[in-house]
C-alpha cells in the first residue's frame, strides 16, 4: 500500500542568481522584520535611565560641539544658512547612515548563532536595522521641524520645491547604507579585521561627505571627488529643499542614484555569494 506523499510548504532551495534580493521572500517573513525592529528599539534602551530622550541629547550636543568647533572657532562657511540649522540637517543625515551602515556591517558575525539554527531570508536581518534606525530618524527630524520652523518663521530661510524629495532621499541613503553593509557583512566572514577598518573608515568618511560644510566650499579636484561620493547630492538636495542653500544640482542627484545602486548590485552579489558558505568560515 503506497503511502500519501508529503506536500511541503516552503522548499529551501539554492538560488542561481546572484542579482536576487528575494524581497517576495522577505514579504513573508514581514512579522520577523517586525519583531527585530522591536528588538532592537527596545534592546536600545533598555535599563537606561532617560530612554528615548537619547534620540534627541545626541543630535543636539553633536550640533551644538559642531557650532562651536568648526562654526566659530574655524569659522566654516554655511552658505548663509542658520549654523545651528545647516550642522542640524548635517548631524540627522549623517546619524542615520553611519548607524545603519555599521548595524548592517555585523549581519552575518552577529547573527551566525542563530543563522546556524533556523532558516529565514538573510536579508530580514540587514533590512531590520535599516528600519529599526528609520525609527531613530524619524524622532530626530521631528527636532530638525520644531528648529526649521522657529527659523521659517523669522525669515531667516528660504524652503523650496525640491523638500518634496526627502523621502526619496531616505530611500537613497537606506540603499546605500544596505548595500555597503551588504559588502562589508561578507567580507567580515573571512577577513575579521575589516570590522575595524570600518569603524575607522566611517568616521574619516564623514569628512568627505558635506556635514559640516557646503559642498560649495571644496574648489578644484577636491569638488570633482565629491562628485563621486553618493551622499553629496542626497546632503546637498536635502539642504537646498529645506533650507534654500547649497551647491545643488540634479545632475548631482543623478549621479548619486546611479552610484546607490551600482552599488547595491555589487552588495546583493556579495552577500548572496557568501550566503551559501558563510557557516564554514565564521
Amino acid at each position: 500500500m503506497n503511502e500519501p506523499q508529503q506536500k511541503w510548504t516552503e522548499t529551501i532551495e539554492d538560488s542561481h542568481s546572484l542579482l536576487d534580493l528575494k524581497l517576495k521572500e522577505v514579504w513573508r517573513y514581514k512579522d520577523l522584520v517586525y519583531m527585530f525592529v522591536k528588538r532592537d528599539f527596545v534592546s536600545s534602551f533598555k535599563q537606561t535611565v532617560l530612554g528615548p530622550v537619547w534620540f534627541f541629547i545626541n543630535p543636539i550636543f553633536t550640533t551644538l560641539a559642531y557650532l562651536v568647533i568648526f562654526g566659530n572657532i574655524a569659522n566654516l562657511p554655511t552658505d548663509g544658512a542658520p549654523k545651528i540649522l545647516f550642522y542640524l540637517a548635517g548631524v540627522m543625515l549623517w546619524n542615520y547612515f553611519s548607524t545603519s551602515l555599521t548595524g548592517t556591517s555585523s549581519t552575518f558575525s552577529g547573527n551566525a548563532g542563530i543563522f546556524g539554527k533556523v532558516y529565514f531570508p538573510r536579508l530580514v536581518t540587514p533590512i531590520s536595522v535599516v528600519i529599526s534606525n528609520l525609527m531613530r530618524f524619524g524622532v530626530q527630524f521631528l527636532l530638525f521641524l520644531a528648529f526649521w520652523a522657529y527659523f521659517l518663521f523669522k525669515g531667516n530661510i528660504h524652503p523650496n520645491i525640491w523638500m518634496l524629495a526627502t523621502p526619496f532621499l531616505i530611500i537613497l541613503m537606506a540603499v546605500f547604507a544596505l548595500g555597503t553593509g551588504m559588502m562589508f557583512s561578507a567580507l567580515t566572514t573571512k577577513y575579521k579585521d575589516l570590522n575595524m577598518l570600518l569603524g575607522f573608515g566611517v568616521s574619516l568618511y564623514m569628512y568627505a561627505t558635506p556635514v559640516i560644510y557646503p559642498a560649495s566650499a571644496l574648489k578644484g579636484i577636491w569638488k570633482e571627488l565629491a562628485y563621486y561620493n553618493p551622499l553629496t547630492g542626497i546632503f546637498e538636495c536635502f539642504k537646498y529643499g529645506w533650507l534654500g542653500k547649497g551647491d545643488f544640482s540634479v545632475p548631482m542627484l543623478g549621479a548619486s542614484t546611479i552610484l546607490v545602486f551600482l552599488i547595491l548590485a555589487l552588495g546583493t552579489i556579495i552577500f548572496n555569494k557568501v550566503e551559501k558558505t558563510f557557516m564554514d568560515t565564521v
